[in-house]
């Protein structure tokens, strides 16, 4: 009796086959990875393959070396790295070296934590040099591990040796364009960092403070009622008693610590002001705010007389203390300013020039000599003991003790409790006050400056915001900010009061307190001594030795040497030449901008970006990037901030154990970064399953070419089947698409792209309808051939556009069919230029395959039908559509993966599906009424059989 059992012909299939694994396993692989591309020296291997091409600098903006890195860090390290790769894959030279910013306050603070504030200035530079060199090894690791490639056996460091050599000579260079001087003037003052601060360190908060409304008891009334009444005569009855009233100038302020330092008012010139009578005496106010004042001093008055600002200029009032020190027994005159205004208050500005730059720039314009400026606030936030009833107190705490002063002594006429807009210091979050200090300066208009050689032919500000208008950013709108900060800022302080960071290499005479007069060639020789032993070696030379270097026989009893340091924006604000032209040299482009691009998040338009445009601009008179990348700042699911107390903190390095690092580059690649950037896990859980998604469609294209070789196997483009060559133009088409999005370094929409493509494109239709032709067909038919033609050159394809974002899956699947040791050595592939023609027919058959879809899967839905194979399909199409479909012939089928297509003309689109009722194919489980045909073999169709036992089927189209 014959054997019924069923062959099992699985084996005659050619079934997808690779070692890429389905799980990525990412967190137990990817360290391994990193300590391959280390061991293997894969960056420098990748600058080898770049010899002689065009050189694309990203320069690092360099993150501070304190502390763990956070999930603001991994966005801007990886966006950082898929623009080098995506630059590199497109043939340039991308080198990246990564920084550290290691000088300032946030490591000495650290220092001081650990081991105490009386610590000598050598304990602390020794200290800080050590710290600021775990700090860099502990983050350098997390950086790696984010998959980063960069120069990492050779980082730049602000603290090398070379570095500060090179900043030293900067600041010569800056000085001898006439930039620099030093002068007293009112900067930003913190009394947590006792030290100056830039603008680029000031953030603003609200701030509660005491209002207060104060009398200046006038010291000259016969002027005052000449100024209101002078034209007219006194119109009042009794002018003897009018004259003898006392008169006040009363002036509104949010600063109470400031009226013990008063020495003028300001009236604007412009503005018309009232002489009240109250039953506390006559008060000046500006007419315009009468009734309020009135009001907030709960006093009933009545304007007797008005005159402008300027009728009332230089008479002289009495200090409110006058009465009870004698250290206060002093004149403020009023001084014409126009920043004195009607907009609040009382339109009187008490002027306290110390603490103020308006206050500084009117009391000086007026005459006030430089050593006549009261300045009783110390560096830490306390009165001097000298300062008259208030000595020695804090500031902030004296507020009430001298409002309290001024209510007992009757000065005051009114004071509430006010929340406004207030700096405070970035690092420390507390307020912080203009303080006048001796500063060095760099000077942002047209002036003077020391041992100018030779004077540069624009001012600083204008020479930036030219560069400004030469600087393309990413997004635009990042121009209007940087361009307000440019034309509104101040000079530039440069100067620090502290211990760690690049010295201003001066001696100052202790009579004249100027600097030496051959202060260039002892700037030349801090350079010297700082590059053969770091800052440490300058600081532990004398006057003496100093003078005794560069052979000049002054007494060196006669000088100090300073002991300022520059602020840590110009160590980083320089690094486009201490780094790209000094210690990397030749690491940036040798004319022109030294980089192509700065990228860093968008606080920095006050911050990196702008000193560096600022010291670029001083130097060379231009800006040293040709472009700026500003991205957004990382918040919850919510919106919100990330936050200890609010615990929705997202740590990286737990990402990158829990899931894997390819996951947080995933997600900085699908996220707009030009907004702020959410992370919780419910959108790592997205990202977690889009990447599966992506992997498994790079598994299945690994899998179906794993027998393929494209020198032997590879078949011409003329020659391969019609949906092959659309596949391909689909493919180019989209290339084009993903490098222009590159080219402007955009990421989410390639994301996006590419997951429309694996599934839509690949998965859901060429793919679904190249697995008969790749399973079933003779394994080296042209038909096969055709498929893994294609098949590889979109593997490849794909491998380079998700090779800046998926770095660690692209070198894994680079091992089993790239031909050199890295992808990116590589470049974007050669692709043929999309086939408009194909496009277009194969786009229209996509959307008639979608309603055939539709309509097989209601039928299914009923239960009268299982797979698609087991469908027959009539269609009903207008002339158009039965062209299209009929020029693909018996192989329509194929497309629509049905068992059989019947053609009919008609009006309109109709689908008809119906069961087949040929028997089913054991092998291609097509129902065909040839199944049967060749009794050796009677569970096969008939193309089955050819194909594995004679010449095997021809396929044209599908």
């Amino acid at each position: 009796m014959p054997d019924a059992t069923p062959t099992d012909y699985s084996a005659t299939l050619n079934l997808p086959d690779t070692p890429f694994p389905m799980r990525g396993n990412l967190p137990q692989r990817e360290p391994g990875w990193v300590q391959e591309w280390n061991e293997h020296g894969l960056y420098q291997r990748l600058r080898a393959a770049r010899v002689g091409a065009p050189k694309f600098i990203l320069h690092d903006g360099p993150p501070y070396a304190n502390g763990q890195i956070h999930i603001g860090h991994a966005v801007n390290k990886v966006l950082k790295d898929m623009i080098v790769k995506a630059r590199q894959l497109a043939g340039f030279d991308a080198q990246y070296i990564p920084g550290w910013d290691c000088h300032g306050l946030p490591i000495e603070n650290a220092i001081e934590k650990l081991h105490g504030r009386k610590l000598s200035r050598d304990q602390m530079q020794t200290k800080a040099r050590a710290f600021a060199t775990e700090q860099i090894a502990q983050q350098m690791a997390d950086f790696q591990r984010l998959g980063v490639l960069g120069q990492w056996n050779q980082p730049y460091k602000t603290m090398d040796f070379a570095t500060e050599a090179h900043e030293i000579r900067a600041f010569k260079r800056v000085m001898e364009r006439g930039f620099v001087y030093r002068g007293l003037k009112p900067v930003y003052w913190c009394f947590d960092c006792g030290s100056s601060l830039a603008e680029f360190e000031i953030e603003y908060q609200d701030k509660q403070s005491q209002s207060l409304d104060v009398g200046f008891l006038c010291a000259e009334p016969a002027k005052l009622l000449h100024a209101f009444f002078g034209h007219s005569g006194l119109p009042h009855a009794d002018t003897a008693g009018l004259a003898r009233q006392p008169m006040y100038a009363v002036i509104w302020t949010t600063t109470a610590w400031t009226i013990p330092a008063n020495q003028a008012l300001n009236l604007n010139p412009e503005l018309i002001y009232a002489l009240v009578h109250t039953p506390r005496g006559l008060l000046v106010l500006a007419e315009s705010l009468v009734e309020k004042c009135l009001a907030r001093f709960q006093l009933e008055g009545s304007v007797l007389a008005t005159a402008p600002g300027r009728a009332l200029e230089l008479i002289n009032f009495q200090h409110p203390l006058a009465h009870v020190h004698p250290g206060y027994e002093r004149l403020s005159p009023i001084y014409l300013a126009d920043y004195a205004t009607a907009q609040d208050g009382t339109g009187i500005v008490h002027s306290a020039p110390a603490y103020g730059v308006e206050d500084f720039n009117s009391c000086v314009a007026h005459g006030l000599k430089l050593d006549e400026i009261l300045n009783p606030v110390q560096g830490n936030g306390q009165y001097d003991e000298a300062l008259p009833l208030f000595g020695g107190l804090n500031i902030w705490k004296a507020c009430p003790v001298i409002i309290d002063t001024l209510r007992a002594h009757g000065r005051l006429f009114g004071t509430e409790t006010i929340s406004h807009s207030y700096p405070h210091c970035w690092r420390h979050k507390t307020p912080v006050i203009y303080r006048a200090a001796a500063q060095w300066f760099v000077r942002m208009d047209a002036g003077s400056g020391v041992f100018t050689q030779d004077a540069a032919e624009q001012t600083l500000r204008q020479s930036a915001l030219q560069a400004i208008e030469q600087t393309r950013f990413y997004p635009e709108n990042g121009r209007t900010r940087l361009r307000d900060m440019i034309a509104n800022r101040p000079d530039w302080c440069i100067s620090r009061q502290r211990s760690w960071g690049v010295p201003l290499p001066f001696l100052l005479h202790l009579d004249s307190g100027e600097p030496h007069p051959r202060t260039l060639e002892i700037i030349d020789l801090a350079a010297e001594v700082v590059e053969a032993g770091g800052i440490e070696a300058w600081s532990q030379l004398s006057v003496a030795e100093i003078l005794a270097r560069i052979g000049d026989a002054a007494d060196a009893s006669s000088y100090s040497k300073s002991s300022d340091i520059l602020e840590v924006w110009f160590d980083s604000g320089t690094t486009h030449t201490t780094v790209l032209k000094g210690s990397h040299a030749g690491a940036g482009h040798e004319h022109g901008p030294e980089a192509d691009l700065y990228l860093e998040g968008h606080d920095q338009h006050r911050g990196w970006f702008h000193s560096s445009l600022l010291t670029a601009c001083a130097l060379y008179g231009r800006a040293p990037y040709k472009g700026l990348l500003t991205h957004g700042f990382t918040v919850d699911g919510q919106g919100r901030k990330m936050s200890k107390s609010v615990g929705n903190v997202v740590a990286p390095q737990q990402i990158s154990s829990k899931l894997g690092a390819e996951i947080i580059r995933l997600w900085v690649a699908a996220t707009d970064y030009s907004g702020d950037l959410a992370i919780d896990d419910k959108i790592l859980a997205r990202v977690v399953d889009a990447y599966r998604r992506m992997r498994n469609t790079l598994r299945f294209l690994l899998a179906n070419i794993s027998d393929f070789n494209p020198a032997t196997d590879g078949v011409p483009e003329a020659e391969l089947l019609e949906i092959d060559r659309y596949a391909l133009s689909r493919a180019a088409a989209l290339q084009a698409e993903v490098l222009a999005h590159y080219q402007e370094y955009e990421f989410h929409p390639v994301v996006a792209k590419l997951q429309v493509y694996c599934s839509e494109d690949l998965g859901a239709f060429y793919l679904d309808v190249l697995k008969d032709r790749l399973y079933t067909s003779a394994p080296k038919s042209l038909a096969r051939r055709s498929a893994q033609t294609a098949l590889h050159q979109i593997t490849h394809a794909l491998l380079r556009w998700m090779a800046p974002f998926l770095s660690f899956t692209a070198e894994e699947a680079w091992k089993l069919v790239g031909h050199t040791e890295s992808i990116y050595t590589e470049t974007y592939l050669p692709l043929p230029s999309p086939n408009q023609a194909l496009l277009a027919k194969w786009g229209r058959l996509r959307e008639l395959r979608a309603v055939v879809n539709k309509a097989i899967e209601e039928v299914r839905s009923s239960g009268s039908l299982g797979s698609s194979l087991q469908a027959n399909l009539r269609l009903t199409l207008d002339a158009e559509d039965l062209a299209l479909l009929r020029s693909l012939g018996d192989e329509l089928k194929f497309v629509f993966i049905v068992s059989a297509v019947e053609l009919q003309p008609g009006a309109q689109l109709a689908v008809q599906v119906r069961p087949a009722s040929a028997p089913k194919c054991a092998r291609c489980w097509h129902y065909r009424d040839d199944v049967g045909h060749d009794p050796a073999h009677p569970e096969l169709c008939g193309r089955c059989t050819s194909n594995l036992y004679g010449s095997g089927e021809v396929r044209h189209v599908a």
